[in-house]
């Protein structure tokens, strides 16, 4: 029997490396494409309506659906597509999605009636939804323990930078016309051929290289997890669809400026995501929960008493800080109470919370519009709200903390 030689050992140990970084790489990229589905064309909404509204009976309700559609689209597919991905595969899955996603996404650019835009839009969604599901089963499937917390973290990151990017980009190409933006759904073809010749379907091709995982589902993360997902997300939501409308109010009309502003607070995600892991050992998970609906508070607070732009964009900047700690926070949890065979649908459903909460997050405004008279005193009230739910969570950390001692 031959000795191993140290050097070949040491090599294969860089080659895996290399595999896991490559593979971290494409599933990272195709993670942000699920910004890319709400973030570029918020800014033209109302291009669309000036275009459609004159000729479209109820162009009022379906303009605002053009954004908000795929989010409920995502919300009732997203456990279809963890199922299917527990059953034929991540892989295979994610990749015609990825195609769909690029067709149906461009597809308004071609169009001229409203509701045909947002039917395709609505299936535009569903594969939104796979896409979604298999990257963030995919890393859990690749990764487990510290280096799954950092790949989560640096899907956050990439998130964060790419929906800023390509929000300022729509608000710009929007100026000239509001079809533009949809041609920048054709970029995610590009990841094609990369998701083909790296990613591997872990339970079939690899069955050794799966990460180890709980042998039963731990449900009350889960359950915790999923109500905290639709929550933050009806929060982090306002920021495209509310402060267009608030920055009108002051008298900001330009879609640049617009896309700047909410491109702004996508930004500020990056900079929780960055916090997160410092924050996650500081303050453990309840205690970074708290921090981060604190942050949605203050940011809904300040926006409730803007006057001006630049006032409009610090409380954006703010706000957005605590959505970049939401979803990472939320995410590994959910991923560690999850056993490998049910990781599909399980962060199916994740997934599907996350987009509900973005779909009725403009009819929880608008209902509390209806109560309370007006935008901003709405926003004054999911403040208040913000905070209470803070406050539960703190005490949860506290007596976590103590108990531990």
């Amino acid at each position: 029997m031959s000795a191993v030689s140290p050097v070949s050992t040491v090599l294969s140990g860089d080659v895996r490396q290399a595999t896991g970084r490559r593979e971290g790489r494409v599933l990272i990229l195709g993670s942000s494409l699920t910004i890319m589905g709400a973030v570029m064309i918020a800014p033209v909404l109302p291009k669309l309506g000036a275009e459609f509204g004159p000729v479209t009976a109820h162009a009022d309700l379906l303009v605002p659906l053009a954004v908000t559609g795929p989010a409920l689209a995502i919300a009732v597919c997203a456990p279809l597509a963890g199922w299917l991905a527990d059953r034929v595969g991540r892989k295979a899955l994610l990749v015609v999605a990825t195609v769909l996603y690029a067709l149906l996404g461009v597809m308004p650019a071609l169009l001229g009636d409203l509701h045909a835009i947002v039917i395709v839009r609505l299936l535009f969604g569903a594969a939104e939804a796979a896409v979604m599901t298999c990257c963030s089963a995919l890393i859990a499937d690749y990764w487990h323990g510290s280096e799954r917390l950092r790949y989560i973290n640096r899907q956050m990151v990439i998130i964060g930078l790419v929906g800023a990017l390509f929000f300022m980009l729509g608000g710009a190409l929007g100026e000239y016309s509001w079809r533009l933006p949809f041609l920048l759904y054709l970029l995610p073809l590009l990841l094609v051929p990369a998701m083909l010749s790296v990613l591997w379907e872990p339970t079939r091709e690899r069955p050794g290289a799966q990460a180890p995982g709980p042998e039963r589902v731990a449900l009350v993360p889960v359950v915790l997890g999923y109500l905290l997902i639709f929550g933050g997300m009806v929060l982090t939501f306002i920021a495209p669809v509310q402060v267009p409308v608030l920055l009108v109010q002051v008298g900001v009309t330009s879609s640049t400026l617009i896309g700047l502003c909410a491109g702004l607070s996508l930004l500020a995600t990056l900079g929780g995501s960055l916090a997160w892991p410092l924050m996650r050992r500081t303050l453990k998970g309840a205690g970074t929960n708290a921090v981060l609906l604190l942050l949605f508070a203050a940011g809904l607070w300040l926006l409730n008493h803007a006057q001006s732009y630049r006032e409009v964009a610090l409380a954006m900047l703010i706000h957005g800080l605590g959505a970049g700690l939401l979803v990472p926070n939320v995410m590994a949890p959910v991923m560690q109470a999850l056993t490998p065979r049910t990781r599909g649908r399980g962060l199916g459903g994740l997934t599907a919370c996350m987009y509900l909460g973005q779909f009725v997050s403009p009819l929880v405004v608008a209902a509390l519009v209806a109560w309370v008279g007006d935008l901003r005193h709405a926003l004054q009230w999911l403040a208040v709200a913000s905070v209470v739910a803070a406050m539960l969570w703190g005490m949860a950390a506290v007596a976590r903390r103590r108990s531990t001692v």
